[in-house]
């Protein structure tokens, strides 16, 4: 935990909306004056989108991050120098793009395993314009995960009135069901636990979701809830993590918005995204647990059939960069 923490900021796919959101964002927190923001990109998309949405804001091409100096005005990047505006077709899925994606996030991801900067916000990249690139990644979370030589990791979704921690993600709903299993239900309620601790809350409760409707309701719906998720909780409660569950989906989630829980742990994706984008859709945080390093992202995609035309809202870019603040310094909501 840090004060004033160095965040970098990579730009996403700069034929999206990633440029817009990032330069939008950045006044509300450099005004905050607690943080100090660097953009990871080339500094000529920087400067162009400033341009095109902050009227009078300037751009400072740094090589080092402990060179920022946040101030009204200027926005600060690392300038990687690798996509020239002038190729770059706004909306289109492109390489070209998809490459200087890539190397933010690279570039990122190695200073802050190496500690010159404390956290990484990312804004979105397009999956296809990366693996045309030839970078055959799922999205962030798998690339991250490689970077960091981490094979456990978690995607959690963050809000301020709920958080939702998956047991898998990006898989078919077979294989989803197949992934619900008593040990990767152990290490996700453990991660859970570890992220909110980080986030400075002392005890944090964890809800646990069933898979099966009811929670399977005695095995009346299915076995897994009784053979894999409650051994799984008791285990966490062995370890000393206060873990409830299997819970009914359906209602634990109203139990959650009204604060009884500080987390949900999901068993696949929708089960957790749903909820999430339905009360927080603006305010939604994706964050990667289980990593070395703190990643925050939005928790959109790069837009292409909006990126260019200024309407792009600069809101989750804005509680990404909150969320990193608040994971960096321990400070809860």
């Amino acid at each position: 935990m840090t004060s004033n923490p160095i965040i970098g900021i990579t730009l996403g796919d700069p034929a999206g909306v990633g440029p817009e959101v990032t330069v939008k964002a950045l006044p509300d927190e450099i005004a905050l004056n607690r943080s100090r923001p660097v953009v990871f990109g080339d500094a000529r998309v920087v400067q162009e989108a400033a341009n095109r949405w902050l009227d009078g804001w300037t751009v400072r091409a740094i090589s080092d991050p402990h060179d920022s100096s946040p101030r009204h005005g200027v926005i600060d990047v690392l300038d990687l120098n690798n996509c020239d505006p002038a190729k770059v077709t706004t909306g289109k899925v492109d390489a070209y793009t998809g490459e200087a994606a890539y190397q933010a996030v690279v570039q990122a991801t190695e200073m802050a395993k190496a500690g010159q900067i404390d956290a990484i916000v990312t804004a979105p990249l397009n999956k296809e314009a990366m693996h045309l690139a030839g970078h055959k990644f799922d999205g962030h979370t798998g690339l991250l995960g490689h970077l960091c030589g981490t094979k456990n990791y978690f995607m959690l979704l963050g809000s301020p009135k709920l958080r939702a921690i998956h047991v898998s993600t990006h898989v078919s709903v077979g294989e989803a069901v197949k992934r619900v299993k008593r040990d990767r239900v152990l290490a996700t309620i453990g991660a859970a636990n570890d992220h909110l601790k980080q986030l400075g809350i002392a005890e944090p409760r964890i809800g646990v979701c069933g898979l099966n409707p009811h929670a399977g309701e005695n095995r009346l719906f299915g076995a897994e809830d009784e053979d894999e998720i409650r051994p799984a909780c008791e285990d966490a409660i062995a370890q000393g993590i206060n873990a409830v569950g299997p819970l009914p989906a359906d209602s634990a989630f109203r139990q959650a918005y009204e604060g009884k829980w500080d987390v949900m742990v999901v068993m696949y994706h929708d089960q957790g995204h749903v909820p999430m984008k339905l009360i927080a859709f603006d305010e939604g945080v994706n964050v990667t647990v289980g990593l070395p390093i703190i990643r925050t992202s939005v928790d959109h995609g790069t837009a292409f059939d909006i990126a260019g035309q200024g309407i792009a809202n600069p809101a989750n870019m804005k509680s990404a960069i909150d969320y990193a603040y608040r994971l960096a310094t321990g400070t809860p909501e």
